[in-house]
């Protein structure tokens, strides 16, 4: 038995559009079976996320985090994701983690945006400068052709840094470039709320990105109430984000109010219903989607 190798030169042959198609495919499947550990060595973590999807196959998504590396001139967090065979549950493949986490991330909203974002959107707004900043003006490119895009960070360094990289124009004044923006992304790592819901225009479509933690907050209440709420996946968000756990522990939204996940896609729940409403979709990541994004990767690396 062959183990295949799939490294970041697997790069070059995947698309962002297919990538989305291939989670929609995967959301048409049995749900997912997930579990997650984690084992501590003081400051040190690793963290195995696991997935199960009958028909497509399973994977462990093992990630080591490790604070000192960076000073050592080495990734603060490594990995690899192995895929086994859903048939005999052999390993067929081991996928590097950092091609899967960007594509993985990166996608998930993709997806989102592609479903509930206005056709004609051109307009982006990307708050944060870092790598997944960088990965959402790719793939909001591949959807929204000839779209423009502005970048707002804390550190206006660093927003016109990743600007001059990648075409954009850097902003500073907040508010009204949120204004402006018919589809914006979040990719902070903000601890309290950093737009207000008072700021966005009609019909603008946010992907919501950046907080992980029950500590953590993007946007403020207003913009909950004032949108249609979504998620990727209520098994990683309601419970887990403050984003939702918050406002939802407060009574300022009710869990109804949370419309659909992406196991809602084929009944056509996930989806825009007028021009001028605001949404919004929450990515909560998850091993489901670890597997579904290196499925994708091993498939078009065969294909190659």
């Amino acid at each position: 038995m062959t183990i295949e190798i799939v490294g970041p030169e697997a790069e070059a042959h995947l698309d962002w559009i297919a990538l989305t198609e291939a989670l929609a495919a995967g959301h048409a499947l049995p749900k997912a079976e997930v579990a997650d550990t984690f084992l501590y060595r003081g400051r040190d973590t690793l963290l195995t996320r696991s997935a199960w999807i009958d028909g497509l196959g399973l994977a462990i998504k093992g990630a080591t985090v490790m604070p000192g590396n960076p000073a050592n001139g080495k990734p603060m967090v490594n990995g690899a994701v192995n895929l086994f065979s859903d048939r005999d549950g052999t390993l067929e493949a081991i996928v590097d983690f950092h091609l899967v986490t960007k594509w993985k991330t990166a996608g998930d909203s993709l997806l989102a945006a592609r479903r509930l974002a206005r056709p004609e959107a051109r307009r982006v707004l990307i708050l944060g400068a870092g790598n997944v900043a960088r990965s959402m003006v790719q793939a909001y490119s591949a959807a929204f052709p000839g779209a423009s895009f502005e970048i707002w960070n804390r550190s206006p360094a660093a927003a016109e840094a990743l600007a001059a990289e990648v075409g954009a124009r850097a902003v500073t004044d907040l508010p009204e470039a949120v204004a402006r923006a018919e589809i914006i992304a979040t990719t902070t790592m903000a601890s309290e709320p950093i737009l207000k819901g008072e700021w966005l225009s009609p019909g603008t479509h946010l992907d919501l990105i950046g907080a992980y933690r029950p500590d953590m907050r993007e946007v403020d209440d207003t913009a909950l109430t004032r949108a249609r709420l979504f998620v990727n996946s209520y098994a990683t968000t309601i419970e887990h984000i403050g984003e939702l756990k918050d406002p939802l522990a407060r009574g300022v939204i009710a869990r109804g109010d949370v419309i659909a996940d992406y196991y809602d896609l084929g009944s056509g729940r996930f989806a825009r219903t007028s021009p001028d409403e605001i949404t919004i979709c929450k990515n909560g990541g998850g091993a489901h989607l670890d597997l579904m994004t290196a499925a994708y990767i091993l498939q078009a690396w065969r294909d190659r």
